[in-house]
């Protein structure tokens, strides 16, 4: 019996150790897998960081080509701009030039008039001095002959003509020296640098050298002080834009009068008040309607007849006020009244902080 009772507690001893040993198996098992599944985990995670940094790395490759790629797009676009705005401007000289022309043949003409009637009066006048002589020498024949030459010579005529004809041939000579230098200063290039600019000599240039354009529809008023500080601006690009706006006007005007011989009012105005420049150009024609307002700074749009227009012009206008100047370019306008546009832009002094910024 004795025998039987410790062979039970020596099966249950075993039993204690074989279930102690099964937990241990089980926990080992446990932590194998647990193992196991965090080796797979950590390859799983390096196999997808690899992947990720492969991703990464082609994505990297695509971005950098694509900034290179919007970088060359931007400067070939800017490339683009510059030589559009210079086709534009020498568009423009082109079709001034007919109209140049014509103001420089007028004055040049009546020069050329008033030259060959002070040739005529010389020719009539000489005489009459060497007679002079003569009888100053107390010749008789010399007296006599002083007195028919002054019978014929008309001397109050002479003396009202001759004076009036070289005022002329002054004021014509002055006008074209006035085109000439307003067409040299107009297409002289700032080579895309800003310079200090006398905006009252520009406008004056510009206004001028588009003066046929004008003159037959429009009387010009200028509105520029004196004292009128020099602005900082890209001069060959602003006279442009102030060229388009003025020869924009005349036609405005002109779609009024027709050929009625009427003439309606272009306005240019310029002032600097609180770090601003701002340069005016009204005119009495026939307003824009309230829905092209927002259109008429688009490329290619415009309300001309076929080859009257390209629709560049206030497109261009604007790039160069909005992009170039930091500046704005807005309108007002009521139809049937007449328009304004108004460019605003920097003076010298905010230049600075717009460059900063």
């Amino acid at each position: 019996m004795a025998d039987q009772d410790e062979l039970h507690a020596r099966i249950s001893q075993l039993e204690r150790a074989l279930a102690a040993s099964e937990g241990t198996v089980a926990a080992l098992m446990d932590a194998a897998e647990e193992s196991n599944a965090k080796v797979l985990s950590a390859a799983a995670v390096a196999q997808q960081s690899h992947r990720l940094a492969q991703v990464i790395a082609r994505k990297t490759q695509e971005s950098d080509a694509q900034r290179e790629a919007l970088a060359r797009a931007l400067r070939e676009l800017t490339a683009a701009q510059t030589e559009l705005t210079h086709s534009q401007k020498l568009t423009a000289i082109g079709q001034l030039a007919a109209g140049v022309a014509h103001e420089i043949n007028t004055p040049i003409q009546y020069v050329g008039d008033n030259l060959t009637f002070l040739q005529k009066v010389f020719e009539q006048v000489l005489p009459v001095l060497q007679a002079a002589a003569a009888a100053a020498a107390d010749e008789a024949d010399g007296r006599a002959r002083l007195s028919t030459l002054l019978a014929k010579l008309r001397l109050p005529r002479i003396a009202t003509q001759v004076p009036r004809a070289i005022e002329q041939s002054l004021d014509g000579v002055s006008r074209v020296a006035k085109i000439v230098g307003a067409m040299k200063d107009f297409s002289h290039p700032s080579g895309g640098e800003m310079s200090e600019v006398d905006l009252r000599k520009t406008i004056e240039s510009t206004v001028t050298i588009a003066r046929n354009e004008w003159k037959y529809v429009a009387e010009l008023e200028l509105d520029i002080p004196d004292d009128l500080p020099p602005v900082l601006c890209l001069r060959d690009e602003l006279n442009q834009v102030v060229l388009n706006l003025v020869v924009n006007a005349a036609h405005a005007i002109a779609a009024v009068v027709g050929e009625s011989g009427a003439h309606g009012t272009i306005r240019v105005s310029a002032s600097v008040a609180d770090d601003w420049c701002e340069i005016r150009v009204s005119d009495t024609g026939i307003g824009i309607p309230p829905e092209l307002r927002e259109k008429v700074f688009e490329p290619f749009f415009t309300t001309k007849p076929v080859g009257k227009g390209t629709g560049q012009g206030l497109a261009i206008a604007y790039a160069v006020i909005v992009e170039k100047h930091h500046g704005m370019l807005t309108l007002e306008s009521e139809v049937g009244r007449g328009t304004t546009f108004i460019i605003r832009i920097p003076s010298e002094r905010s230049m600075p902080q717009l460059e900063a910024a």
